[in-house]
Order: C-alpha cells, then structure tokens, then sequence
C-alpha cells in the first residue's frame, strides 16, 4: 500500500495524477455526488470533493487521500454529469457561443493526524457557436454520460472550444499545478503532526 490514494474512479484523473510522478492507489469513493440548488458550483463541488475523500479515508485513516469532483457554471446555473442523451444535448446547446467556468473542488484528508485541506480551482471556457449538427456530431463521437457540463475538452474539444483561461488540466478535472503544491505542503503538516503523536 502505499503512503497515497486517489478517491476516484476517473481514468482523466488518474493520468493527470500520475504526471506528478506520484505513486498512489486508485480506491473509488461509494458516496454519492450530491446537488443542491442552494449552493454555487464552487461550494458544492468542495462538499463533494469532501465526502468522497472522506469516506475512503474512514477505511484508511493513514493513508493520505485526496478526493476530487469537477462542475461547469454558467452564470448562475450548475451543469454536473447528464443524466441521458437528451440532457446531454440540452447542455452543450446552452453553453455553445457562451463563456462558461469549470471548478474543481480538491480535498486531502489525513485522518490518524487529523488533518484536511480543501480548494477549488476555476477555468474559464468559451465555446464556439455550434449547430444543433455540431453538437449532434459530437455526441457521436465522445461518450459525454460521465463528463460534467456534457464534453471532454481533451476528447475532440477542439471541434467545441475557441479559447480557455486558466489551468487545462483543471477543465480536464484535476488542476495538477496548483494540487502539486498544495500536496506538498500538506505532507510536510501531516509529517510534523506524525512526529507530535
């Protein structure tokens, strides 16, 4: 076992941990994402970055785990994963022609030590304007069930996007910069609580 595990069952975001240089474990969180009109995209995705880091963490309270869930704003309106088809299209019909945020929330639990750490991070994408054909078109090509706001930017996103600003890696759903640091930080707090105990 080693001294790391990643709450997720997303190939994405295995192989954007792994460019890190990291060894870790993939142990998936049964928890269930949770909506709540009530709070932002930034928020929500941080109580489910939470749940997932946490419910693993509760079977391996020495390990370090880091949990993770990625949503697509625009404006005011949420976009997790669609719930078929039909909502699929309606997704990217919405935010076609449109600048739109995605945010992940990222958690690190260290239970035995008693510590966690929890941020978000924010990219802004705008889309071209698409056809109901483009769109079409799309969805035949990339399985758009299991991505948050309906696309994968690193799947034909090219035939979606004109531009983007900030972290790629984020939208893609593990912003790796700012977690490289933060991981590193997060280790040498749990390394000195380990030495107090």
């Amino acid at each position: 076992m080693t001294d790391l595990i990643l709450a997720s069952v997303s190939p994405r975001r295995a192989e954007l941990l792994k460019g890190l240089k990291l060894e870790f474990e993939i142990i998936p969180s049964e928890v269930e994402e949770i909506q709540n009109e009530h709070l932002t995209a930034r928020e929500l995705c941080q109580v489910n970055a939470y749940r997932k880091a946490r419910a693993v963490s509760k079977k391996f309270p020495d390990t370090l785990v880091i949990g993770a869930d990625t949503l697509v704003a625009l404006d005011h309106k949420v976009f997790g994963k669609p719930k078929d088809r039909a909502d699929a299209l309606r997704m990217l019909q919405e935010l076609q022609g449109r600048t739109h945020r995605v945010v992940s929330g990222i958690c690190l639990i260290h239970l035995r030590t008693h510590r966690q750490t929890v941020f978000a991070e924010q990219t802004s994408v705008t889309f071209r304007p698409l056809s109901r054909s483009q769109i079409e078109n799309y969805h035949q090509q990339v399985n758009s069930l299991d991505k948050a706001g309906a696309y994968a930017i690193q799947e034909n996103g090219d035939a979606l996007v004109e531009k983007i600003s900030g972290s790629f890696s984020n939208v893609v759903g593990l912003p790796v910069e700012r977690l490289g640091i933060v991981l590193s930080q997060f280790r040498a707090e749990v390394e000195r609580a380990r030495g107090r105990i």
